[in-house]
């Protein structure tokens, strides 16, 4: 019938339409030089400024906000700073806000092997997996900076991330000191004094 027929040709004509207005999504880039017109584009592209770019817009020339003094966030203790922030005041913690124990040691350690290993290695010298994917910048945690620094700066690196090493607030705040304390022990078996080894590994180095 010459009425069906209309409609079917209008349905066709509308399909095309369709997708000439908004285009294979997610293939267009590989089948056009040009991307299609996005009627509704999803927020697929969208003005951004990324972790610790510049930016012009605020006084300090920086895209990143320091937060504002007193806020806490939620799942933080607000009653324990050092525990929740690696800081006392204005100073970075030095030790531990928490029981250095064999239970956090081996958290440190399985932690450590989930999320830290991937890139600084096993034993801490910078040569994870990562590394031979290309990511040539990863730190040894056996230098010397990295040793002296305190343990509540190597908190706030872990939860903010600084350089080429990304933030990691998904670590809960005990699996950070964990972490810490596993990384101490790690620099320790590689720096500690000859003098402050146990006798009988004493003897085993002469």
């Amino acid at each position: 019938m010459p009425i069906l027929r209309f409609f079917f040709l209008g349905v066709f004509v509308a399909g095309v339409a369709v997708l000439a207005i908004a285009g294979l999504r997610g293939t267009q880039h590989h089948r056009f030089s040009q991307p299609p017109l996005e009627v509704f584009p999803d927020m697929d592209r969208q003005p951004k400024f990324k972790a610790q770019s510049p930016s012009p817009f605020f006084a300090d020339g920086r895209a990143g906000r320091a937060e504002i003094p007193g806020t806490v966030p939620v799942e933080y203790p607000a009653d324990h700073e050092a525990l929740a922030t690696g800081r006392i005041g204005d100073r970075w913690v030095t030790g531990f806000p928490v029981p250095v124990t064999a239970e956090l040691m081996a958290r440190g350690k399985e932690r450590y092997t989930i999320n830290c290993a991937i890139c600084h290695g096993d034993t801490g010298v910078g040569n994870g997996m990562a590394k031979q994917f290309g990511h040539t910048t990863v730190a040894s945690l056996h230098q010397e900076r990295l040793r002296e620094m305190p343990e509540g700066e190597i908190f706030h690196t872990i939860a903010k991330g600084r350089g080429n090493m990304g933030a990691y607030p998904h670590i809960k705040l005990e699996d950070r000191w964990a972490i810490i304390a596993y990384v101490r022990a790690l620099q320790m078996s590689q720096h500690v004094p000859a003098d402050e080894l146990p006798p009988k590994t004493r003897a085993k180095l002469q």
